[in-house]
């Protein structure tokens, strides 16, 4: 595809910090190449800011490779844009046309709170994480963890699931604001390894709760989690935890979770 430049309208939701109004502001761009990503673009325009003494506009981001979670921005009113199976970073300017006008924001959840700009705050995700995503089992060397017998459909299973990069589009996307999709694909990483059996039921609890606690809202199976997720992550393991917690919450009204 030959790169070519086109002139495009933003239409950015400004907001100088976590308790102050916010408010969208338009700018106006000239000469954008198509060859440039989304975020690429925003660095432009923020040299532009800059070199008129204004505030340049605050967003999130980091490896720009795809792989981080970092770039959480809802472009025209879909988290990471219209493209499916991509990040912001990943979005390049031949996705638009010339003299669109493209509206960016930030995720729009409780348990996100917007901290300037386009930041949000997504340290609930990491209260979840740490209520049970890890594993307290010795596992030894890669050899002895090797050892143990896990059959390709488990730990392609497994895999799939770790393919989560905690981005938050799954609650952006979500009319409830709900993260079961991020809390299922972080759960069942580790509850269907043997590494991770041991303590399953008290991470189904301990995972659910948490998410529970931070505000998080219940899934009604819209399946608009699924459609926004960069990786693809599966409605099925929203099943998987509903069977797991259901499983352990019984464990436990019989005494026998620890």
């Amino acid at each position: 595809m030959s790169e070519k430049n086109i002139n495009i309208s933003l239409k950015i939701w400004r907001q100088k910090s976590a308790n102050a109004s916010g408010r969208f502001e338009t700018y106006e761009m000239r000469e954008v190449s198509t060859a440039s990503s989304f975020l690429e673009m925003l660095d432009l325009l923020n040299e532009q800011l800059l070199a008129e003494d204004k505030d340049p506009i605050a967003f999130d981001h980091d490896c720009r490779e795809g792989i981080c979670g970092m770039c959480s921005l809802v472009i025209n009113g879909i988290p990471h844009g219209r493209n499916h199976l991509q990040t912001t970073c990943q979005l390049h300017m031949r996705s638009f046309a010339d003299g669109d006008t493209i509206t960016i924001e930030p995720y729009r959840s409780h348990p996100f709170p917007v901290m300037k700009d386009l930041v949000v705050d997504r340290s609930s995700f990491d209260t979840i994480m740490q209520a049970g995503g890890y594993i307290t089992q010795r596992v030894g060397s890669a050899q002895d963890a090797n050892a143990l017998p896990i059959s390709k459909e488990t730990a392609d299973h497994a895999f799939d699931a770790a393919a989560c990069i905690g981005c938050g589009a799954c609650v952006a996307a979500c009319p409830n604001a709900s993260a079961m999709l991020f809390t299922s694909a972080k759960m069942s990483q580790l509850n269907m390894l043997p590494q991770g059996r041991a303590e399953k039921d008290r991470r189904s609890l301990a995972m659910v709760r948490a998410m529970d606690d931070a505000g998080f809202g219940n899934c009604t199976n819209i399946g608009e989690c699924e459609a926004a997720c960069p990786k693809g992550i599966s409605l099925d393991f929203i099943s998987a935890m509903n069977r797991d917690y259901a499983v352990a919450s019984f464990k436990e009204m019989l005494g026998a979770v620890k």
